[in-house]
């Protein structure tokens, strides 16, 4: 003969907020921040836009927006003198490239640390950065 009793019910799946996807960055406070750091080689256009938007998500993507941006805001500031420096004759051409690459480099360097630990849900330190937006 079978067994009469009825199955048991199906494990109690964590209900998704009403107007969000399943799996959105809002979800995990890391993510944001962790973008926040990846884009930082693009400049402060990125950064800027994502602190914006995800600064009211969580308080540590607030303040590693602001860390992220700071840093593009140094890493913009690279990409001008490089403009600036290639209008010079012989020195400044020279030296643009250089001054271009390393700033590159610096960024693609910090901002993959920063996003890993941001990732980790880890604060990062730029080892240097300009703290304008506060």
């Amino acid at each position: 003969m079978t067994d009469s009793t009825p199955p048991p019910p199906p494990p109690e799946q964590p209900q998704q907020p009403a107007g969000q996807p399943a799996g959105s960055a809002s979800t995990n406070p890391n993510t944001m921040a962790t973008i926040a750091h990846a884009v930082v080689v693009t400049g402060f256009l990125i950064p800027l836009i994502i602190w914006l938007v995800g600064k009211d998500q969580s308080q540590f993507t607030d303040t590693e927006g602001k860390k992220a941006l700071n840093f593009g805001i140094l890493v913009s500031i690279g990409y001008f003198a490089s403009v600036i420096l290639s209008v010079i004759p012989i020195i400044g051409w020279i030296l643009s490239p250089i001054l271009w690459l390393g700033t590159v480099v610096v960024a693609l360097i910090f901002g993959i640390q920063g996003a890993m630990a941001a990732n980790k849900g880890q604060a990062y330190k730029y080892p240097f950065n300009l703290n304008l937006v506060k």
